[in-house]
């Protein structure tokens, strides 16, 4: 995807845009919840190449029972010995379900595989076995979309930075962000081994320029709207009938203590 359809993104024209993007996202939930879909969409890329604000962005209006963010945590001793993909199968969506997969199965091929955390046989295995799991996964029903987050060099360390030194984002930063400087190259040339193997007709991946993350947020949720056939659903009209007190008697027990007001005047 390119970014040469916004050139130049204002915060006004940015938030209205996105407010008219986020008003066709619940439009397509209701049709994914009315029509029984099942949707993964998957999220990867370098780090702080802003995935966090794009998934923020696509579930801030919706309702997180229809569409719900899976990020898993490092897998447990119990899960290192199951198929490697076991543990993401019990995340997948029933009929009405939209998956964000905040990282992936694709940990193997980026993360396990520059930093050792897998052997050379489970990583050969798992590049031979993740396009057939996904055709399957498309066979079942499941309609999938990948999307690769590209950051520069440049526009990374700059984020790196800011996340260093803002007292609210320190949390972001990890050990991991250090190696994944250390280790560029390995990371770009696991990522290139990854795309030859599973960017397929069938599952193929989206890369998203997100040096620029108003123009990201906008451009992969855009793309994201004509991925997935929807259609809008017709609400009945709705008359809000007065509330019927009758009957009530309020109980002498029944105090309340309210919190402080801290805007009320003094």
């Amino acid at each position: 995807m390119s970014n040469n359809s916004v050139n130049r993104l204002k915060k006004k024209d940015y938030e209205s845009e996105l407010a008219n993007l986020q008003i066709k996202l619940v439009k397509l939930q209701e049709w994914i919840k009315h029509s029984g879909m099942k949707v993964v969409v998957i999220f990867e890329g370098r780090d702080a190449a802003g995935k966090g604000g794009v998934i923020k962005r696509i579930t801030e209006k919706l309702n997180p029972r229809v569409c719900r963010v899976v990020a898993l945590p490092q897998p447990t001793e119990k899960e290192k010995t199951q198929w490697y993909f076991q543990r993401y199968v019990s995340h997948l969506p029933a009929a009405g379900e939209m998956i964000l997969l905040d990282r992936s199965w694709y940990n193997r091929a980026g993360v396990e595989k520059v930093m050792g955390f897998c052997s050379d046989e489970e990583y050969n295995e798992f590049l031979r076995s993740c396009p057939e799991f996904e055709r399957m996964l498309k066979r079942s029903g499941i309609i999938l979309v990948k999307y690769w987050f590209s950051v520069s060099d440049d526009e990374q360390e700059k984020r790196f930075l800011e996340r260093i030194n803002t007292p609210m984002k320190r949390w972001k930063f990890s050990p991991m962000d250090l190696e994944s400087r250390n280790r560029w190259a390995e990371y770009s040339a696991a990522k290139d081994a990854m795309f030859a193997y599973t960017d397929t007709k069938q599952c193929p991946w989206w890369v998203v320029d997100a040096d620029n993350k108003k123009k990201a947020r906008i451009n992969c949720i855009s793309h994201l709207l004509t991925q997935i056939p929807y259609k809008e659903i017709d609400y009945p009209t709705i008359s809000l009938p007065k509330v019927n007190k009758e009957g009530y008697v309020r109980s002498p027990i029944d105090n309340q203590t309210f919190i402080p007001d801290l805007f009320s005047p003094k």
